[in-house]
């Protein structure tokens, strides 16, 4: 197994807390359950397949970090993830994405993944391989073997000569001229079936992929772009498929981790008449349901069984409340974590703390141009307030409002950055004021502003 299960947990909330401020709940409940899968693969057999993953719902406002979460999370793991928003599906029957297509788009990931660590344990043999294409275009072999007993040609002595100059990069300023397989020669097929567009126009062109033999087309290059295409190409061919497939369905069933986004979005207020879209959010939720229990789905690499993957559930709830989703989907995800509204010391910290804040980001942005910005506490501290201020006034969108107001402090200092002959610059207290201050004070201007 290969997930970041081997962390501890108190590892795991410790590394996202270098990019999540707060949500210590949040990060604690995602650390047990990724650690758990490492726990469950050590757990002897007859019993490990009665241990099902414990799946998680984050309930709370937008811009809080539950999908920050997730997306660190995924980094961690090192295990099959994928991010889906459950706004985008429908029910079986209406136009778009079923929800067994979030099956078959985690099998891709897995087989993308598998497929790369698989080319990196047949990279010497591709290289060299890649060696002698590159050598071929620039000395061609004899058209005939030589004649037992008879003196070896020269070629062979510059041939290898060659070889030591392209591996000591003496090459590297040449061009040369190869054969690389044509991408945009495949046919093109897509078909609309109920199973979705994606998913059958892919089976199809496989089905067809025999009767179209694999097209090459000339490229001039130089030494290393050819060295590089050739190597990629022929590890592409040094590896077994079929075991990758076998692989990745493995590691799929066993350390998937699917992140549903917007789960508020598909559950039907009490309130709410049952009738048009009303219907289909039922519907993809009653969809839903089997993925979530564990069932079979069939994918063009073979069935996945979902029984072992672990679901993590976010939305912010806001018209709507966990209880308005069907009691059946309610009782697939037994743990619960609400997330904390943003205040201003969190504002603070989230502008300076993680190792890629807005202050960091934009001080490294500035001094492209030349231009050094010296962020004081107090400069810092009024941004906090200010954006404070406006999640309390109008919408409270988290630590998103935090974008706009700090665009709009350096909107102009952006602009005229080229042209600027002053190079450093001191954001502090008066410094935030004076720019945006007033836009708060006037709320119905800081509705569209900020």
């Amino acid at each position: 197994m290969t997930d970041g299960g081997s962390f501890t947990p108190r590892e795991i909330v410790s590394e996202l807390d270098r990019h999540v401020v707060g949500q210590r709940e949040a990060k604690r409940a995602v650390a047990v359950a990724l650690r758990n899968r490492w726990r469950r693969m050590r757990v002897e057999p007859g019993l490990r397949d009665e241990i099902a993953p414990k799946n998680i719902i984050m309930i709370g406002p937008t811009g809080v970090g539950k999908t920050e979460i997730a997306r660190r999370l995924a980094k961690l793991a090192q295990a099959p993830f994928l991010k889906v928003e459950a706004s985008k599906f429908t029910e079986v029957g209406y136009v778009g994405r079923d929800v067994e297509s979030i099956v078959r788009d985690l099998i891709e990931i897995g087989i993308a993944a598998v497929t790369e660590e698989e080319k990196r344990g047949v990279m010497d043999r591709a290289r060299e391989r890649a060696e002698d294409r590159v050598l071929d275009a620039l000395l061609p072999r004899p058209a005939a073997p030589p004649v037992p007993g008879a003196p070896q040609p020269s070629g062979s002595e510059t041939r290898e000569k060659l070889r030591r100059m392209l591996r000591e990069r003496e090459l590297d300023g040449r061009e040369v001229e190869i054969q690389v397989a044509d991408a945009g020669a495949a046919p093109s097929l897509s078909i609309f079936t109920p199973q979705g567009v994606e998913e059958m126009g892919v089976q199809m062109k496989d089905l067809l992929g025999g009767l179209f033999p694999g097209r090459t087309r000339p490229r001039r290059m130089t030494v290393p772009a050819a060295l590089a295409a050739c190597t990629a190409e022929e590890a592409a061919k040094l590896v077994d498929m079929d075991r990758v497939r076998e692989l990745a369905i493995a590691r799929v069933e066993q350390s998937g981790i699917v992140f549903i986004d917007e789960i508020d979005k598909v559950a039907s207020g009490a309130d709410r008449a049952k009738h048009g879209a009303d219907v289909s959010r039922e519907g993809v939720q009653r969809d839903l349901l089997p993925i979530v229990e564990g069932s079979t789905v069939q994918t063009k690499h073979g069935p996945v069984r979902t029984d072992h993957v672990l679901f993590i559930a976010a939305g912010a709830f806001h018209t709507a409340k966990p209880s308005d989703l069907i009691p059946e989907l309610q009782g697939r995800f037994p743990i619960r974590v609400e997330l904390e509204s943003l205040g201003e010391e969190d504002f603070v910290r989230i502008l300076t703390e993680p190792s890629g804040s807005l202050v960091r980001q934009y001080t490294a942005l500035l001094a492209t141009e030349g231009i050094a910005l010296d962020f004081e506490p107090e400069g810092v501290r009024a941004l906090a307030e200010i954006a404070a201020a406006a999640n309390s006034r109008t919408e409270n969108i988290g630590a998103r409002r935090l974008y706009t107001v700090m665009e709009r402090l350096l909107e102009d200092v952006s602009f005229d950055a080229p042209d600027r002959t002053e190079r450093r610059l001191r954001i502090d207290r008066d410094f935030v004021e004076g720019r945006l201050a007033g836009l708060v004070r006037d709320e119905d201007l800081s509705r569209y502003i900020l």
